[in-house]
């Protein structure tokens, strides 16, 4: 037997559980604690995206046009939506019987603000927000909270969403 078998892999419970396996166990348990609503199977999604977007970046200074879905795949981790098809008409997915429109506010936005149209078919606004350094936060607001208009577009300034903390 190898002698450094004993460095990747232990005997337990009667079989051999490898240092990865274990790694593995405690991500998922930080999950859990970060993100307790999440569709866990699409955190290593949205957290590979959000590296890739940072790292492209920093590498080009450009930036990839992925950042829509970075704020979908935030909006299911974090809150539990359950997000539509892609290109369905009228909101970005469902939180039990609301449907809910998800808009994101990228790293190179200088006016932190999103715009949304008042047509479409949604209960709640999600706006989630990327900032220069990838760190991502999200605010929700009802549609009822929302400034009344007469224009097809809202615009919603991040500093005007409520902070539940």
């Amino acid at each position: 037997m190898d002698a450094d078998i004993w460095d990747r892999a232990f005997y337990d419970d009667g079989e051999w559980v490898s240092w990865s396996d274990v790694e593995e166990q405690l991500r998922y348990q930080e999950w859990r604690a970060k993100y307790p609503n999440a569709i866990r199977s699409l955190i290593p999604y949205f957290q590979d995206l959000l590296s890739l977007a940072e790292s492209y970046h920093l590498e080009t200074g450009r930036h990839l046009d992925v950042y829509g879905v970075i704020g979908e795949l935030f909006g299911a981790i974090t809150y539990g939506i359950k997000l539509n098809k892609n290109y369905a008409q009228g909101a970005d997915g469902r939180l039990g019987n609301d449907h809910v429109e998800i808009k994101t506010i990228t790293p190179f936005n200088s006016n932190d603000e999103v715009s949304v149209k008042v047509s479409g078919n949604f209960n709640k606004l999600l706006v989630v927000k990327i900032n220069a350094d990838f760190e991502v936060s999200s605010r929700m607001v009802d549609r009822s909270r929302l400034p009344k208009t007469a224009k097809p577009l809202v615009r919603i300034r991040w500093s005007d969403l409520p902070y539940i903390g």
